[in-house]
């Protein structure tokens, strides 16, 4: 399987990325890789390959987001907050928007996940 370490055309792809979450609601959430699901494979890539690297390249996208974009809404697959120095942060704005996190600092998706 070819290694795909960004997306083809990035700037095309982030900017979809930007548009899927600025559609979360206030208190729901989304993964990295139902975000990266809701993107057509690009040209010419397989959906297997798609299904490896789009997760990661919603990731990078995140990590470049302009200031209107709702990033705190985007968690991994098993509702927690990614390791990084804006976690804390993160979680504040989740709880300010009432979504709930249990004893090992998990979100239950079944409640908070935005189901698009």
């Amino acid at each position: 399987m070819p290694r795909f370490t960004s997306p083809p055309k990035q700037i095309d792809y982030n900017i979809q990325v930007w548009e899927v979450v600025r559609q979360i609601p206030h208190g729901k959430v989304s993964s990295y890789g139902r975000i990266a699901a809701m993107i057509p494979p690009p040209k010419d890539m397989d959906s297997k390959s798609y299904h490896t690297f789009g997760a990661r390249w919603v990731g990078g996208a995140m990590a470049k987001c302009p200031d209107d974009v709702s990033w705190w809404r985007v968690v991994n697959a098993q509702g927690k907050i990614s390791a990084r120095p804006s976690a804390p942060r993160q979680r504040e704005l989740l709880e300010a928007e009432g979504v709930v996190f249990d004893e090992r600092e998990k979100i239950d998706l079944k409640i908070y996940l935005w189901d698009a």
